[in-house]
């Protein structure tokens, strides 16, 4: 008997046709009709994910924006009800714990949204260092969609009852969805304009099951990657880790650099004032062969740096990759080779993100 989770809609995912793959400890929805329509889908229009192997906590007490401060870097306490931030957990050494969202519902009241994979850890060090914060975990009796796409707002507008154009990005609001009690925020992880909903498991199944109906199609891991990676979104155990800062990731701007008590500041003050050794940079790649996980660059016979996340992308339509080179080979235009399975493609270094919507 397989050991691995699965979400409330695993039902669901079989009925449509997914090919299910192991992902973080979750069985998940790889994809249900092929990864290229269902990127190009909420490129063009929209699609539906189904997200809820997310860890989903609220954290609540009157001292709990004084704890969650020393975890980040960012200054939490500019946020106002209603909005939200993404950041990173901080160790003492400045390594990324995990990427997360932070949403406030008011000072004393928050919504977090943590990765899967990293779920149990997350809410262990939390518990660890929040003392006398009400901790509520939500994972296993919530489910959470994300609706991504340019057609996201007229797809949800019928069925909730506010105004989604008042709604800005990283915003977020409780509102009432088919009848029914939801959080629904303003974000995502495909580059587009969208929404995370996160509800009860019978109301995100019937959800779920209403949008698909109403022909939204199903979008399985495999287009959320390449989407993120046009975008040049982190995933969290490739692209960063615990052996990585904020700022070698290329996530200075979580950095409220005025912020005066958090783990990790002064190691990144350290860095802010000498500089990296490396640095997280986007790369193009000659040819059609995929730069993948792993993959060394090089500069003549020199290892220079290596590839965390690599795709051949439907939109971009050519091979791009993120990866971790030294800090003489960042610069923008600079040229390297990637060794792919023993022969080498030339690369260069560009400006990230590889896809941005039009506005």
């Amino acid at each position: 008997m397989s050991d691995l989770k699965r979400t409330p809609l695993c039902a669901q995912h079989l009925q449509l046709g997914a090919r299910l793959v192991p992902f973080g400890g979750w069985e998940m929805p790889l994809q249900y009709s092929t990864l290229t329509r269902e990127h190009r889908a909420v490129r063009t229009a929209v699609g539906l994910f189904d997200i809820s192997h997310m860890g989903k906590y609220t954290l609540s007490g009157p001292d709990v924006l004084a704890q969650i401060q020393r975890l980040v870097p960012s200054d939490l306490a500019r946020l106002q009800p209603g909005q939200a931030q993404y950041t990173v957990l901080l160790n003492e050494q400045a390594g990324i714990i995990d990427d997360l969202i932070f949403y406030c519902r008011s000072p004393e009241h928050w919504v977090v949204i943590v990765n899967g994979a990293t779920n149990d850890k997350d809410r262990r060090w939390l518990a660890e260092h929040l003392q006398g914060v009400h901790f509520d975990d939500l994972t296993g009796t919530h489910t959470l969609l994300a609706l991504q796409g340019p057609a996201a707002v007229e797809t949800l507008q019928p069925l909730v009852d506010i105004d989604l154009a008042r709604l800005g990005r990283f915003e977020h609001a409780q509102v009432s969805l088919a009848g029914k009690p939801a959080f629904l925020a303003r974000t995502g992880y495909t580059g587009e304009d969208g929404f995370e909903i996160m509800s009860l498991e019978p109301e995100g199944i019937a959800l779920w099951q209403s949008l698909t109906a109403a022909g939204v199609p199903p979008c399985g891991l495999g287009a959320r990657d390449t989407l993120r990676l046009e975008a040049a979104m982190h995933l969290y155990g490739q692209d960063m880790d615990e052996s990585t800062t904020p700022l070698e990731a290329s996530l200075g701007w979580v950095i409220d650099w005025d912020k005066p008590d958090y783990f990790g500041r002064e190691i990144l003050l350290a860095q802010k004032a000498q500089g990296t050794e490396r640095r997280l940079v986007g790369l193009t790649v000659e040819g059609r062969q995929i730069a993948r996980h792993g993959y060394g660059l090089f500069d003549g016979e020199q290892q220079v740096g290596v590839v965390t996340s690599g795709t051949l992308t439907p939109t971009v339509d050519r091979p791009i990759a993120l990866a971790y080179v030294g800090k003489p080979f960042a610069p923008i235009g600079s040229r390297l080779e990637v060794d792919i399975r023993g022969r080498r493609a030339m690369a260069t270094v560009v400006k990230r993100p590889f896809y941005r919507r039009a506005l």
